[in-house]
């Protein structure tokens, strides 16, 4: 996937598990459902990690895209 375009690697990761990073520094674990041009991401099955200890779960969850740092799959998933 080196060579993918972001569009691509978005198409291909959508409904598979994924690790989305935040600005402050947590992740959130779960299935990506959606995401729009501004980056605002709906997932599934969320769960919350700082410092890599489960903090909460959420079930279905949205977040702003300016808040989010990067998007990579979850190979752990």
């Amino acid at each position: 996937m080196a060579n993918a375009s972001p569009s691509s690697f978005i198409t291909s990761v959508t409904r598979n598990p994924v690790v989305v990073r935040l600005n402050n520094g947590s992740n959130f674990k779960g299935i990506l459902a959606c995401l729009d041009e501004r980056m605002n991401i709906s997932m599934e099955n969320t769960k919350e990690y700082i410092n890599g200890v489960l903090v909460k779960e959420y079930g279905d969850s949205f977040i702003r895209g300016n808040n989010v740092l990067y998007i990579r799959t979850d190979n752990d998933g």
